[in-house]
């Protein structure tokens, strides 16, 4: 019986009374509520434009789209990132270059970028790894002096900030050209399921929402509304990309939330932080200078000799659930075929953070006694001897 689980979201009578009256209105797929929505994300986040799509691996892929990325080019990212990040590059008809992640963190490592550059290179995308924000000022200065767009994988850094020419700005301004988010069950702002683009290029947007309906040339806002016959026309190939306005009503009262329920996941990691430390104990997760993540996850790297999958199973034997390291895309089947991707360096780091470490509970209803429970019993597997890898 899971005592603990790994993620919960926050969800109460206050999204149950918006969906109420979504659904007692009559329009219940994209409309005012989804425009509500992307006025207050883009607010929250300070970006000129937000755009709402049905999740953020289509977000991705409009991304993508809207910035050239076509057959035979490449781009640049991480294996180490939830295969959603490599296969909407493989949409385009492109090919995933991945590069490794630093050593002491999981986001990508800047120093290996310029390496991987090759005349076919079309893209950056770089991955705000389990909230905790990249190194945006050297990714963002690589791309602007190579002339090479830096698309922000954000899926789970909504509320996340970074230190940004002296003052602390959210992630989804956006920094790079284009950010990605996701409202995933797992991520701290959820509607169910769901994603959000931000940009400060109009024309971006403009791409963004005629090709999240198929490219329809009048939407179905102004249709319906119009006192006059509107015939739609299709002017090039789009996708039913669409946040339903049921969604959206979620997701404006969690955005209401979003301040709290950061500040608790805060307070959260800095209790596991100070209480992970002990004698062979996991490695805490580092947050650097110029990040505050919201802890969308916290992962701790395991010592040596201990096995991942015992520790784990040690933990879900007492009532706890956790999680494996952040997967490697060039890893799973789907990769194998040598022309799927290309790996520019070793991914030593990439592989260790995904066989070394676990993700450990962090939602904002956990009480301080449950990080106690978790901590406690973490301590007692770690010196339990059959646990040890010979």
């Amino acid at each position: 019986m899971i005592q603990i689980p790994v993620a919960k979201p926050v969800l109460d009578e206050q999204e149950v009374e918006a969906v109420r009256r979504v659904i007692l209105s009559g329009w219940v797929t994209q409309g005012p509520e989804v425009a509500a929505f992307e006025q207050e994300f883009a607010d929250f986040v300070g970006a000129s434009h937000a755009c709402a799509v049905s999740n953020c691996t289509t977000a991705l892929h409009l991304a993508l789209l809207a910035i050239g990325v076509t057959a035979g080019d490449e781009v640049i990212t991480v294996s180490h990132s939830f295969i959603a990040t490599a296969n909407a590059i493989r949409y385009c008809g492109a090919t995933p270059v991945f590069v490794d992640v630093e050593a002491d963190g999981f986001n990508i490592d800047p120093d290996e970028i310029e390496a991987a550059i090759s005349p076919r290179t079309k893209a950056i995308i770089c991955v705000h790894q389990l909230g905790m924000p990249c190194d945006l000022h050297r990714i963002v200065e690589i791309g602007t002096r190579l002339s090479i767009p830096v698309i922000e994988d954000a899926a789970c850094a909504t509320g996340s900030e970074i230190l940004w020419k002296g003052r602390w700005e959210k992630i989804g301004k956006p920094h790079g050209d284009i950010a990605c988010f996701s409202f995933h069950p797992r991520k701290v702002v959820t509607t169910g399921d769901g994603g959000m683009l931000t940009t400060s290029n109009p024309e971006y947007d403009r791409k963004f929402r005629l090709w999240r309906q198929h490219s329809m040339s009048v939407n179905d806002t102004v249709r319906h509304g119009s006192k006059q016959v509107i015939y739609e026309s299709y002017p090039e190939l789009g996708f039913n990309y669409r946040m339903t306005d049921m969604q959206a009503a979620v997701g404006r009262v969690q955005l209401k939330r979003l301040p709290d329920l950061v500040a608790r996941r805060r307070a959260l990691a800095e209790l596991y932080s100070k209480q992970l430390v002990f004698a062979a104990g996991p490695r805490p997760p580092v947050e650097p200078s110029f990040a505050r993540s919201n802890w969308q996850s916290y992962c701790v790297a395991l010592p040596d000799k201990w096995g991942q999958r015992d520790i784990m199973q040690g933990l879900l034997d007492r009532g706890i659930s956790t999680r494996r390291g952040i997967m490697n895309s060039h890893l799973e089947p789907a990769y194998a075929e040598h022309n799927s991707h290309r790996v520019a360096g070793t991914l030593k780091n990439s592989i260790t953070a995904q066989n070394k470490t676990i993700i450990l509970p962090l939602f904002s209803q956990m009480t301080n006694d449950e990080i106690e429970i978790v901590v406690s019993a973490i301590k007692s597997e770690l010196v339990t001897p059959e646990l040890a890898i010979a």
